[in-house]
């Protein structure tokens, strides 16, 4: 498990892996080389239950070259402001992989890892271990459900 313990009560830290998905997209159509995918990994993101999506400083959304997909407003710690959304970061974290949209953060701020990706893959907050508990998904047992 990549989850890491760093001796502060009630918070989680892990490592997250986050690549462009569209450049993946075309390494595997052929149109680039598999070396020109844009990726990165993050140490010790905070996992956040108070943020909804991924959250990324604007350097890392640069870095990995996502495309802008719409400017929203937010609630934050100092009321409401403005963000972008981008689109088509792929996460891998626990084992666990999936492609979801992430909110530009301001400068400085640390990446935070919310509630919707957490949940799409099956991960769960034990704030008393200080770590991500996967979920199970087998054939006699799993985390998704069709009700």
């Amino acid at each position: 498990m990549t989850t890491k313990n760093d001796n502060h009560m009630g918070k989680v830290l892990t490592n997250v892996t986050v690549i462009n998905r569209a450049d993946q997209l075309f390494a595997e159509a052929g149109y680039i080389p598999d070396d020109n995918v844009r990726s990165v990994t993050l140490e010790d993101v905070l996992v956040d239950n108070g943020a909804t999506t991924l959250c990324l400083p604007a350097d890392t959304i640069a870095k990995l070259g996502l495309k802008i997909l719409k400017e929203v407003d937010v609630a934050t710690a100092t009321g409401i402001g403005k963000a972008r959304i981008f689109q088509d970061a792929k996460i891998s974290i626990c084992g666990r992989e999936g492609t979801f949209e992430c909110l530009e953060l301001p400068g400085g701020h640390n990446p935070l890892l919310g509630v919707i990706p957490l949940e799409l893959l099956g991960l769960e907050l034990d704030l008393k271990n200080q770590k991500l508990k996967v979920l199970p998904i087998s054939p006699t047992e799993t985390y998704l459900t069709i009700l």
